[in-house]
């Protein structure tokens, strides 16, 4: 914009992003929202131009959880903000701070086609929603937004008429404060002396100890000292699956916990009688309700204890604190014993045993999808990023165990299928802002990439590193099990195995199918050196049954 031409609003809107430190945005454009993106493009800030709005936010989401500060995204009005109402409860449940740049219809217009009441579709996902009418006050009402986005760790929409955005700027030259030089700077919360001494009472009474760390025991750096309590107790570790890989090389991890515990891990929960969930919330699917460990006390340290968990009694002894000064403090406190449990033999054990051990019969031509994941954890280098899409095939590619936490990214809260792509892209965004020269891969089933294959042409237009790896059974994955298990017709939930090499070819991208899984390592080789966007197909059985559905589901007999 030149120095002599009038400002407008949305050239201020756009100078309150970047001055709020937006380097990157994932935006589908329409009229409430493209002069404002052009703006900010021109002042600097990279622009993902995806293919469909619930991509955008899809995107954001994975470059919130990856980056750890808030992301952006923008749409349009009317249509553009009802494609949001799926990925915004995930955005919400998963607590991403998200800033939305939404257009609103005209004010002046007695009717505008794309008009809708926005808020209340909003505020119903459990986003917020703040209406920016007052043109002088919106670059503080922006402030405000990402402050709300920071301290609330939720997604925050914003909605611009764009006859307002359009007119000339009148109000103040100066911008306010960024949120992130107002926002709070609390110290780590300390436990409480009389709580510590409760809990290592309770510590030392127990004889097979499991620490379980969740996504606070990530963002507070409490891995060491969870790896020293368990050492102290001789006893076990495991993650929530957000947080898969904290423990990698610890011989003695015995995974994620809940419904992707693989198979020694739940025999050795069944014999646990106390975990201390550090950083957790003892979700439902994290087996919080005691499901997996029946005979065990539950201690949760976290800064916001609960008793009751998505409808679920789950911890009855709490440790109020930060979760890294609340597990430091219970080592010092809790006295040392010799412990038992934890073996050289068990370790070999969880090393050597495989996560399922059930017997299916393959068809001829066919994978087992848990030999294709074995194959991808040997030959695809540690230092790539993974991303873990959704829907029956994630229990499998959950099963890299050598993989770091900060090397594999899973979103699954709403379990929505469909946001793998989307979330590859974020994370894609990521590692480029961060300037890093690291390959994503992305692994998805068939029917979660079909919802949104149109993204592979931004994946190529962008040039985005990005690997995506397909299990693909021909079918909804989780629904055909579950259909089967109840004895009815399963005709529409299998579709058949389409050609995504061919769909890939025919978006610009390398593809390839895989019959032989001897083929993978020259081909891992032949990626990282091309730099080319690539889907690789697995055509697998679908008579391959994940653990969680088998548990959840089991057959019924006539």
């Amino acid at each position: 914009m030149k120095d002599d031409v009038k400002a407008h609003v949305y050239d201020v809107l756009a100078k309150a992003f970047m001055q709020e430190g937006v380097r990157t945005c994932f935006a589908l454009l329409g009229d409430a929202n493209m002069n404002w993106a052009a703006r900010l493009a021109e002042q600097g800030c990279h622009m993902i131009y995806v293919r469909h709005e619930h991509c955008a936010l899809a995107a954001a989401m994975a470059y919130a959880r990856k980056t750890r500060d808030v992301a952006v995204a923008t749409v349009t009005c009317g249509p553009g903000v009802t494609q949001l109402i799926t990925a915004l409860p995930a955005a919400v449940r998963a607590h991403l701070p998200l800033v939305v740049f939404a257009g609103e219809a005209p004010l002046k217009s007695g009717w505008y086609n794309q008009e809708i009441d926005q808020a209340p579709l909003i505020t119903a996902t459990g986003a917020a929603y703040h209406r920016l009418h007052m043109p002088e006050r919106m670059p503080v009402a922006i402030r405000d937004a990402f402050l709300q986005a920071r301290r609330e760790r939720r997604p925050v929409v914003v909605g611009i008429p764009f006859d307002l955005q359009d007119r000339a700027w009148t109000g103040p030259t100066d911008l306010p404060k960024p949120s992130h030089q107002l926002l709070p700077r609390p110290s780590p919360i300390p436990p409480h002396p009389d709580d510590v001494a409760k809990a290592a009472q309770l510590f030392a009474g127990a004889e097979r100890v499991v620490v379980f760390a969740g996504l606070g025991a990530v963002e507070s750096g409490a891995g060491p000292a969870c790896r020293a309590l368990a050492a102290k107790a001789g006893g076990l570790l495991m993650t929530t699956l957000p947080a898969r890989g904290l423990f990698h090389d610890d011989p003695f991890c015995i995974g994620i916990a809940g419904s992707y515990t693989p198979e020694v891990g739940i025999e050795y929960l069944k014999e646990a009688d106390l975990i201390v969930a550090v950083g957790s919330s003892l979700a439902y699917h994290a087996g919080g309700g005691g499901q997996l460990w029946p005979k065990a006390s539950t201690l949760q340290i976290d800064v916001d204890p609960v008793a009751v968990s998505q409808g679920q009694e789950v911890a009855r002894h709490h440790l109020r604190a930060d979760a890294r000064l609340g597990v430091e403090a219970l080592m010092a406190a809790a006295p040392a014993r010799d412990r038992k449990w934890r073996t050289d033999a068990m370790a070999k054990r969880i090393r050597d045993t495989k996560p399922d051990s059930m017997k299916f019969e393959i068809e001829p031509g066919l994978l087992d999808p848990r030999d294709v994941i074995e194959a991808l954890e040997k030959a695809l280098p540690k230092e790539w990023e993974m991303v873990n899409s959704g829907g029956h095939c994630s229990w499998f590619f959950a099963q890299m165990p050598s993989r770091p936490q900060e090397n594999f990214l899973t979103i699954r809260e709403f379990g929505a299928i469909g946001n793998g792509i989307s979330f590859a892209m974020g994370v894609a965004a990521a590692v480029a802002a961060a300037r890093a020269d690291r390959p994503v891969v992305l692994f998805d089933g068939d029917g979660s990439l079909m919802m949104h294959v149109q993204e592979l042409e931004t994946i190529r237009r962008h040039g985005l590193k990005i690997l995506i790896v397909v299990i693909n059974d021909g079918a909804y994955g989780s629904e055909v099990h579950k259909l089967r298990s109840e004895g009815l017709p399963e005709g529409g939930s299998v579709f058949g195995y389409c050609d995504f090499a061919g769909i890939a070819k025919g978006f610009g991208l390398a593809g390839r199918t895989f019959k032989d899984l001897a083929d993978v390592p020259e081909a891992v080789k032949e990626f990282g050196a091309s730099g080319r966007p690539a889907v690789w197909d697995f055509h697998v059985s679908d008579k391959v049954t994940s653990p969680t559905i088998r548990r959840a589901h089991p057959a019924k007999t006539k």
